[in-house]
């Protein structure tokens, strides 16, 4: 089942293999590997892993160090799925396509027990991890320190210590549960009983009862419209806590060089292991794969269902397929004249801001998006990377992330929308603007399959969404068809780059779970 590592091949974290040069993929045109050249002498695969975004090549590593032979198959011309950086704008700017700040990322337990350092990933972290400014110049900072967060929030300092002092302190311990299978016995009940606790409760109502400052609410209300529901919903201060509490411990880190930077370490260290990949290789049917033992799919679980057909039960296909989409998101890098002028001070530290006001605005808005309308005031996510990257812009210029949430296919143009918010908080922004890339949820889903109508987040959280990745059972990963298994974002623990959804695939294969 092993193989030894080709010989003369020596690990590459050279950006440029990721961003400019074709060869990173075995793309059929006179090149069998990567690394090496003549005949493909491989006539079976252990492992095929369908798709190269974070979740799929967690899998594709986790395996291989196991001493499995694996081919990583990747439809479009660049691996990494969301997790690659290009230049969308101008020259000299560095726009991560998907994903850019990643509060699981840095202390993901899948990547932080691989060196992808050695293959050139480096975590860069801003002062302040997050800042959600209001209309009168406050606003809500999430700081690396607990303690110095509780003393920006005044009268709310002992509430959200009270609140988030323990789940800090245990989150490696929550980490464990909140990464994994939501339907098996936890390792650690009493820190995830905290959580629970805690999180039950919808953020509207900690927003309006537990805490008494428009700022603390407010941190607490962005965090939660992650979730893309309605914030009236149970759990959903749970998932605003699981975002909040990594920044005390691991932070908010961005990628040296962008988010390609993740990708390109774990195809390093896959290639280091004797993994392999081909990129502008599209699966539609189980027929278009090579011989092998277990298939992996890190795609969207109705996108399994559609390429297995028979290949895999009735009932699970027919989960997979009817599985709820989430709402989606209107996306738009700006490349600019200089740092946005923020009104907040701290918000120029920040590696991310939060755009929408108070946690009684964001509520709202984020209703509006469920019920299938754009609000006029949207929550926008922005991230700022220039400003501990000097890579991704020219001397004196920044780029700028943002999105907002929209209802799934929405074909409205929401760049002005977006624009007005960031200029509610930073005046002077738009007259910065070099530059923009806009993508809609039709543009998201051409690039990613796995975004359908734009939904970034594997399926809907609503209902049991959150329980049931991507259907109701204690093995989430299995298929029923013990040679095909399911890694994407549409399996616990869902959206993010952390790799853990590939991860736990890969260690259900491994344990011989029942498919």
């Amino acid at each position: 089942m092993g193989r030894s590592n080709p010989v003369g091949f020596t690990p590459k974290p050279d950006l440029t293999l990721y961003q400019e040069r074709r060869d990173l993929c075995d793309n059929g045109a006179g090149r069998a590997h990567w690394w090496r050249d003549g005949a493909d002498v491989r006539e079976r695969w252990d492992v095929v892993v369908v798709g190269s975004g974070p979740n799929g090549l967690a899998a594709a590593v986790t395996l291989a160090a196991a001493g499995r032979s694996v081919l990583v198959l990747e439809g479009n011309a660049t691996p990494g799925g969301g997790t690659r950086t290009e230049a969308l704008t101008l020259p000299g700017f560095r726009h991560d396509v998907c994903s850019a700040v990643h509060p699981l990322g840095g202390g993901s337990p899948a990547f932080s027990r691989w060196p992808l350092e050695r293959h050139g990933l480096r975590w860069l972290h801003h002062d302040i991890p997050l800042v959600h400014p209001l209309d009168d110049g406050r606003a809500g900072v999430l700081r690396h320190s607990l303690e110095e967060t509780a003393a920006g929030l005044g009268a709310d300092g002992d509430a959200y210590r009270a609140m988030m002092g323990p789940l800090s302190d245990n989150w490696p311990k929550l980490a464990d549960a909140f990464l994994g299978p939501m339907l098996r016995v936890p390792r650690h009940p009493v820190v995830l009983a905290r959580l629970g606790l805690a999180g039950i409760t919808p953020a509207t109502m900690v927003s309006d009862r537990y805490f008494a400052t428009p700022e603390a609410g407010a941190l607490l209300a962005g965090n939660a419209a992650h979730s893309f529901l309605p914030l009236n919903r149970p759990l959903t201060t749970a998932l605003a806590l699981a975002l909040m509490a990594p920044a005390h411990q691991s932070g908010w880190p961005i990628a040296a060089g962008g988010s390609a930077a993740i990708s390109a370490a774990l195809l390093g260290y896959l290639h280091e292991l004797g993994g392999e990949i081909r990129c502008d290789t599209t699966v539609r049917t189980l027929g278009d794969l090579p011989p092998h033992d277990v298939a992996i799919f890190d795609t969207d679980a109705a996108a399994l269902a559609a390429i297995a057909g028979a290949a895999i039960p009735r009932r699970v296909r027919r989960s997979f397929a009817g599985r709820r989409r989430g709402p989606g998101v209107f996306k738009v890098d700006w490349a600019l004249d200089g740092p946005v002028p923020w009104t907040n001070p701290d918000a120029h530290l920040a590696s991310t801001v939060h755009l929408g006001g108070t946690a009684a605005e964001i509520a709202a808005a984020e209703a509006e998006v469920v019920r299938g309308r754009n609000p006029a005031r949207p929550f926008v996510l922005a991230a700022q990377p220039a400003t501990v990257d000097p890579t991704r812009a020219p001397a004196g210029k920044a780029v700028l992330w943002g999105y907002c949430h929209v209802p799934n296919g929405s074909t409205e143009d929401r760049t002005d929308a977006i624009e007005a918010q960031i200029e509610r908080f930073a005046p002077g922004f738009r007259d910065l603007i070099l530059a923009r890339a806009v993508r809609s949820p039709h543009d998201l889903t051409a690039d990613n399959p796995n975004h359908p109508g734009g939904d970034i987040t594997g399926g809907s959280l609503a209902g049991l969404g959150l329980i049931a990745r991507p259907r109701l059972t204690p093995h989430p990963y299995a298929t029923g068809n013990p040679g095909i298994w399911l890694c994407s974002a549409s399996t616990p623990p869902g959206a993010g780059v952390h790799g853990m959804c590939g991860w736990n695939a890969a260690q259900a294969v491994l344990a011989g779970t029942p498919a």
